[in-house]
């Protein structure tokens, strides 16, 4: 038991939190690794050996044994998402319920590094769209990274403080907020974690909860839903939230369905009971994480009046330079950021202008390239984006040695067969472009994401 270090009080702070075993939870810690699990994208089938599923996700699945994933080419494709399996759970909240055949506006508040927007992503239509936010702007690149690997062209990244949103009256159908936390679901996974822990840190975040959570109240619709997380044990971080958002505001809570055999803790809060799902390492198969929702049964008002943000459209001969690259071009709403083209569905145009003229955006939908002359230089995020048309572009093939190499931005030893751009691929799935020359191979694979590490050796 002494060398778990626990934090001094942690496991008396927890004697008598609903569901606590600390045998269970001491023995996880001490004798059982934190598993890994990934989490497969659904827009993307790849071949990819995987373990046993993780029961609340059907696309999330232990692996026996942690691999490189740094050196897997599909990984950088975008095919999985590497995601601790408790977190997951957020997917099958979001499952139950949204609703059938109506979009929806989804908002991730505190997004980064994008695990959960493209677990939510997953489960989204086109039609619907996903705004991912994060506060911290070091942790925007990350999240639009991630994001951009995952393909799809219905979401939009935001750089802006929870009370940014609170013009937004009534805007969103569902908010995630996976709220900062102290962290102590994270132990066994991060025991550098335990030396940010303290009763008198617990309590300062819960403040930051409370703050958060009213700020962002307002953009919610009536009728819409809040779904709360946090990867904490503490109850002043998870069913006191519930008991004062309940008090606070117009809202009620929302039993989720579970089966007994997942091993998840369903608890009430005390005083507006108020559902909450607890996940404990050694009662489940996977790290600690808090999960509740909540509907809203009043009205915040509506959205002030605006006139539509005037867009520079495709016209004439830069409209067929763009679009032989996509897939359904008429599908689409192009426009322009700075000198770079993008695209999103046509159905998120009036999304676009609201968000424009409220939020710093960084990400819209899918960014296609720039036009120079007759030519579209296309972007990375076109690659790897699921709404390129493949049979319009030159691609190649690349083994796994040579999707490494192209992965470090090195030179790639092939025969170039074709001239002019080129998906480079991995077992059919894209990497990125080059430019295919009669003697030799740009690779534009981007600098600030290129592989650093040297291979493992055999």
């Amino acid at each position: 038991m002494d060398k778990l270090n626990f934090p001094e009080k942690f496991l008396e702070s927890l004697a008598g939190e609903p569901g606590f075993n600390e045998e269970k939870f001491t023995n996880a810690h001490q004798y059982i690794d934190s598993p890994t699990s990934i989490r497969l994208n659904p827009f993307k089938p790849a071949a990819i050996k995987t373990g046993e599923q993780v029961p609340w996700c059907p696309e999330g699945y232990y692996l026996d044994v942690r691999p490189s994933f740094t050196f897997d080419p599909l990984f950088h494709a975008g095919c999985y998402y590497v995601q601790e399996a408790s977190s997951m759970f957020i997917g099958h909240i979001l499952k139950y319920i949204k609703p059938d055949g109506e979009p929806v506006r989804i908002l991730d508040l505190c997004a980064a590094p994008g695990g959960k927007s493209t677990l939510l992503n997953s489960a989204m239509d086109p039609a619907d769209l996903l705004v991912a936010n994060e506060i911290i702007k070091t942790r925007v690149p990350v999240l639009t990274d991630n994001l951009s690997r995952w393909g799809t062209a219905n979401t939009i990244v935001t750089n802006n403080d929870p009370k940014d949103f609170t013009r937004l009256k009534s805007f969103f159908d569902i908010i995630l907020v996976d709220a900062p936390c102290s962290g102590s679901g994270m132990f066994r996974k991060d025991p550098a974690a335990m030396d940010e822990w303290s009763e008198a840190n617990v309590s300062l975040c819960h403040q930051r909860q409370e703050r958060i959570l009213a700020d962002i109240y307002p953009c919610l619709k009536e009728g819409g839903h809040l779904i709360y997380s946090t990867c904490s044990y503490s109850h002043q971080e998870n069913e006191d939230i519930l008991d004062w958002l309940c008090n606070s505001f117009e809202l009620e809570t929302l039993q989720i369905p579970i089966y007994k055999e997942w091993g998840i803790v369903e608890t009430q809060s005390q005083q507006q009971q108020a559902w909450g799902y607890r996940f404990y390492p050694g009662q489940v198969k996977g790290e600690g994480l808090f999960a509740a929702c909540l509907k809203k049964t009043g009205d915040s008002g509506e959205l002030g009046g605006f006139k539509n943000k005037e867009q520079q459209k495709l016209v004439g001969k830069e409209i067929d330079l763009i679009k032989g690259y996509i897939n359904n071009p008429l599908d689409f709403y192009y426009f322009k950021a700075n000198d770079d083209w993008m695209a999103i569905y046509r159905q998120h145009i009036e999304s676009l202008n609201i968000l424009q003229r409220n939020l710093y955006i960084k990400k819209s939908g899918v960014r296609i390239g720039k036009l120079a002359g007759k030519d579209l230089i296309p972007d990375h995020e076109l690659a790897l984006s699921t709404i390129i048309n493949k049979d319009t572009v030159l691609q190649t093939e690349l083994d796994k040695d040579q999707a490494i190499q192209y992965l470090r931005r090195e030179n790639i030893d092939i025969t170039v067969n074709g001239k002019g751009w080129s998906l480079m691929q991995f077992e059919g799935q894209p990497l990125g472009w080059a430019k295919l020359l009669p003697n030799r191979i740009n690779n534009y694979y981007p600098k600030e994401i290129r592989i650093f590490a040297s291979p493992p050796t055999p």
